[in-house]
């Protein structure tokens, strides 16, 4: 890099590569390519690499084996290392000079904001479950609602993974020095996400919702029904210039050829293959004839927190469709929501992994606390496709407040299974960038937007619209104990259906390169329940306790052995403003030939009327021939005003 910064890089070249150039592929990561996304790389770079292509897989700095320090999630130093990685690939010997970036999540974000800085040399992308809005559509923020559930975890997730030395086999013998050097230096992001609850110039940097006629490269959008960004994909066919595709399937928060539920899954390689041949290789693949949507619709399915496979078929739309939406009534009355404080403690997990308790269970409990409006759905199904709006009149008992809407598919067994969902931080109805109280007992008309759906309602069904003033622990409550009236007779709900001009489409199954080899300990203990939900009746304390699944132990063919173990704990008291909890702990440790290192982290969110209270500890030690020695020991403790949340 420009300031002598070095990243850490693996490339998968075609042999002929020195005599005969090939475009570049990039993915960039902060998540270790040495080790944690080690397996998950060999599924594809290779793959990429047998057919005609360089594959580079590159840490950001102060993550893995790069040097330099890690900020903060998409930091000016992020994208401008992304950039100048683009112009370095472009200039190779064995590049044609034409770069392509492609990835999940992380890797999807980067690809769009590194795409909207236009570098000449980037002609198209491939973003997977990734958003063009860093504040409405990510981890943090919901409709304007503190993101409980996530604020915690992924902000102790990225500081365990912050935490972790970087490859003594890479960076050599000063490896606890530089490691030393990287944990002095970093910060904690809680407090950082949490000191701007609206979205302000924090957010709008990085967010290519701000500026999507900056990206000139094709961009293929793909996401899953299961994962929380794909209306993303939506956004991104209506207002990108560029040649732009979506894809969205049954998948979770997970590359669609993984084999990870729920399924099926498609041949996603050779799809991104023939995106790549026609915009770096100039070879008609047929892509830009393909539908501008092509879309997996669910059929109904028994509730269940794991869905190996998701009944459904695939269609091909234009988009934006020509199907009409439907408005439908919610009533008459005037109806009082004022739900338990650990209503959402059957939400399901905010991103999906294809984990056994991810998804949201039946719902039958959660509408119980809720107030419900069902409609019958009569001879013909229904089928939605895109984005449900709902249009509540409604007051509150005090100045804020929030309302969830949930929909709901109740079978004739009167099971319910939840389709989407919404929410709104009543102090944010009239933009995410303002705050507005409202007056107590005072109606206002409000928008729901609920995220973005494929579903089939079969006739016998009833579409079950469900509200609710409290969601935990997705939404962070406000210090005060409302209560919401809701003027049925001036609601509507208004769904969004598939266009009658869809067409069946299809896709080949799965193929990549064979993977990495790891090996699972022979004795792996007992197997830690992935989702516990406790209910203390005398305290009225409801414990929501989630084992998130990211890794265990195992073992690489270049020798490493890790130890990875996380636990997320949200607790939540009836009627008690200031009882909200989050936790989340991680404890890792990575050991080969002569050396060991291990990390424990704890980073917990509490609050009073007026503050967040964010605690987060450190703990690194290091072993070298046998030697053990204390490297990093710190507690940090942020008090953040709670302007809007």
């Amino acid at each position: 890099m420009a300031d002598g910064v070095r990243l850490r890089a693996r490339a998968w070249l075609p042999s002929s590569a020195g005599r005969d150039p090939v475009p570049v592929l990039l993915e960039y990561l902060p998540y270790r390519l040495d080790d944690w996304t080690s397996v998950r790389d060999s599924e594809r770079h290779p793959y990429y690499a047998a057919h005609g292509y360089a594959s580079v897989r590159v840490d950001i700095r102060g993550s893995g084996s790069s040097d330099g320090l890690f900020e903060d999630e998409y930091s000016v130093a992020e994208l401008d290392d992304g950039v100048a990685v683009v112009e370095w690939l472009a200039a190779q010997p064995w590049s044609t000079g034409a770069v392509g970036i492609f990835g999940i999540s992380w890797g999807g974000f980067n690809a769009l904001q590194i795409a909207e800085r236009a570098p000449e040399a980037l002609k198209a992308i491939v973003t997977v479950c990734s958003t063009d809005d860093r504040y409405d559509n990510d981890v943090h923020y919901m409709g304007g609602a503190v993101l409980a559930v996530d604020m915690a975890s992924w902000a102790g997730t990225m500081l365990a993974f912050a935490s972790r030395p970087p490859r003594p086999e890479v960076v050599g013998s000063g490896w606890v020095d530089r490691w030393h050097e990287r944990l002095e230096r970093q910060r904690p992001l809680a407090p950082v996400w949490l000191g701007h609850q609206e979205r302000d110039d924090y957010w709008r940097r990085g967010s290519v919702c701000e500026n999507y006629a900056g990206i000139r490269a094709a961009v293929l959008a793909v996401g899953g029904w299961a994962d929380p960004y794909r209306g993303a994909v939506l956004r991104l066919l209506e207002n990108l210039g560029s040649p732009v595709k979506g894809i969205i399937g049954p998948w979770s928060h997970q590359y669609p050829d993984r084999g990870l539920a729920p399924g099926p899954g498609i041949d996603f390689l050779g799809e991104t293959l023939r995106w790549w041949d026609r915009w770096l290789k100039d070879i008609d693949t047929g892509v830009e004839d393909d539908p501008a949507l092509r879309a997996w619709v669910n059929d109904p399915v028994a509730p269940a927190p794991y869905v190996e496979e998701q009944p459904g078929r695939w269609v091909g739309v234009p988009w934006p469709g020509s199907a009409p939406a439907r408005q439908m009534s919610l009533g008459t009355d005037r109806v009082q929501v004022c739900s338990p404080w650990a209503t959402g403690q059957d939400a399901g997990r905010y991103f999906p992994f294809g984990n056994a308790a991810d998804l949201p269970p039946d719902q039958r409990a959660e509408d119980g606390r809720s107030v419900c409006i069902d409609i019958p759905v009569h001879d013909e199904p229904l089928d939605l496709l895109g984005r449900a709006v709902v249009r509540l009149r409604l007051n509150s008992t005090h100045d804020r407040g929030h309302v969830i809407v949930r929909l709901c598919d109740v079978a004739p067994d009167g099971s319910s299974t939840l389709v989407t969902r919404g929410v709104l931080n009543l102090l944010k109805r009239n933009g995410m960038d303002s705050v507005a109280p409202l007056v107590p007992q005072e109606d206002v008309d409000v928008e729901v937007p609920l995220v973005a759906v494929g579903y089939r309602f079969p006739p016998g069904h009833r579409i079950r619209i469900a509200l609710s003033n409290h969601y935990w622990p997705w939404v962070w409550p406000h210090s005060v104990e409302d209560t919401l009236e809701v003027d049925l007779a001036a609601s509507s709900a208004v769904l969004p259906l598939a266009a009658p001009d869809a067409v069946s489409v299809e896709f080949g199954p799965a193929v990549h390169a064979r993977p990495i080899t790891i090996t699972a300990p022979d004795d792996a203990g007992d197997p830690v329940p992935p989702r516990v939900v406790r209910h203390d009746v005398a305290l009225g304390e409801t414990t929501v306790e989630v084992d998130p699944g990211y890794g265990d132990t195992r073992g690489y063919p270049d020798g490493l052995q890790v130890l990875e173990s996380a636990r997320e704990v949200c607790q939540v008291r009836e009627g008690a403003p200031t009882s909200p909890r989050t936790e989340s702990h991680w404890q890792v440790r990575l050991a080969n030939d002569g050396w060991v290192a291990e990390v424990e982290t704890r980073s917990v969110i509490t609050c009073d009327a007026d503050t967040f209270i964010v605690e987060n500890t450190v703990r690194a030690t290091a072993e070298r021939e046998g030697v053990e020695e204390m490297v990093f020991e710190r507690t940090y403790r942020d008090l953040v005003p709670r302007t809007s949340a």
